[in-house]
């Protein structure tokens, strides 16, 4: 068996640790071409020195000497988005797997996806951004392919397995609800950044735990959903499922449900995207013994308590660069709220003020979408 070759962009975040377990544990499926990060260059050493790529990048040019000091012998390095681009449409390289946090992985993306090779998408952003503009690279680029590693994402792509689209009603995301799923109005705007960080059931970046706390991390998703399997937003669903087992479900026409249930356990995701059409074996990921299970919950989301799902399904229907514009909001948002500068009820504020006074063009190119992330950040900027 030929290995395929992998690139990962965004390797030392919560996804990217993950995903170097699942290439551990796989030996001889997946060769590592390369490796990507920005600031802590010691974690890129160090995968480095265990998957031994052919080029391990940092994004910040000024960390480039201290990558190279970092790194074993025989290892080379590089800095800046050439390189990146270079890896990512490489000819040995298969499948780019993209969890960069933020703006950076668009222009990675739409490359991969013109050169022909699968991406396995963990950065919610590029579809939340530019969804519009992805589906039409999708449809003019012979072999490129997404695969999702939102375990949601994952979920319903499982779920779906190919089944025609007159079958399907729709999609149901579930939520866990974060740590304020129980918390009134009052609590949630007096809540601290310990408070948002301690999420119930989930271990990842603070940025997506804060989402989660919001809810925003799940209208994210739903705009992701939207574009990834193009359906229309009056048959996308949110349920919340504290117990974070059943990662989502597609409803079908009869009535019935398909579900995909695991352990919280991201690698699960992760090693599908990798491996899809098949399933690895050998993967070591922990098993879900119904013997322990106590029960599983489902309840609807209180929208009036977490706005956020209500700006997801208006960006939705307005289209354009309005997703871009409320994802730049959040993201300053959940920026002033780390430093102390705002409470945590004030983050919705933001992103509605922000969407309300954006302008909204249409997906044309990059530079439209980066426009509109400007604009959106300097107005949400000023806010408070």
């Amino acid at each position: 068996m030929n290995p395929k070759g992998v690139v990962i962009l965004g390797a030392t975040g919560s996804i990217g640790k993950s995903a170097a377990r699942v290439l551990e544990a796989l030996p001889g499926h997946f060769r590592v071409i390369g490796l990507v990060a920005r600031n802590n260059t010691g974690e890129l050493a160090r995968q480095a020195a265990l998957f031994r790529p052919r080029l391990t990048v940092t994004t910040a040019p000024e960390r480039l000497d201290e990558l190279k000091s970092a790194l074993p012998s025989g290892l080379a390095a590089a800095a800046g988005d050439a390189p990146v681009l270079d890896l990512v449409t490489a000819p040995e390289t298969d499948t780019v797997l993209c969890a960069i946090v933020g703006t950076g992985g668009l222009e990675p993306v739409i490359a991969a996806l013109r050169a022909g090779k699968r991406v396995a998408l963990a950065s919610k952003e590029v579809m939340v951004m530019a969804g519009e503009l992805i589906r039409r690279e999708l449809a003019a680029s012979p072999g490129g392919e997404i695969v999702p590693v939102d375990s949601e994402h994952s979920a319903i792509f499982q779920c779906l397995a190919g089944r025609p689209a007159r079958e399907v009603k729709n999609l149901w995301l579930t939520a866990s609800g974060g740590p304020f799923r129980e918390w009134s109005a009052e609590r949630i705007a007096a809540a601290t950044l310990r408070d948002a960080l301690a999420h119930p059931t989930w271990d990842m970046g603070p940025k997506v735990t804060i989402d989660s706390a919001s809810l925003m991390n799940k209208a994210l998703e739903l705009i992701e959903a939207h574009h990834l399997f193009n359906v229309p937003p009056e048959r996308l669903k949110v349920v919340i499922h504290p117990q974070s087992l059943v990662h989502s479900m597609v409803e079908l026409c009869d009535g019935s449900f398909i579900a995909q249930m695991s352990k919280p356990d991201m690698r699960f995701a992760i090693q599908y995207a990798l491996t899809w059409p098949e399933r690895a074996a050998e993967g070591g990921l922990p098993e879900l013994d119904f013997a322990r299970l106590v029960s599983l919950d489902f309840r609807e989301p209180d929208r009036s308590r977490f706005p956020s799902l209500d700006f997801a399904y208006h960006a939705m229907h307005i289209g354009g660069t309005m997703t871009a514009a409320m994802n730049a909001a959040n993201e300053v948002a959940v920026d002033k709220f780390r430093r102390g500068e705002i409470g945590f009820a004030a983050i919705w504020t933001i992103i509605e003020k922000t969407m309300s006074a954006h302008h909204t063009e249409p997906q044309s190119d990059l530079a439209a979408i980066r426009d509109a992330d400007r604009r959106a950040r300097e107005f949400a900027s000023q806010l408070y």
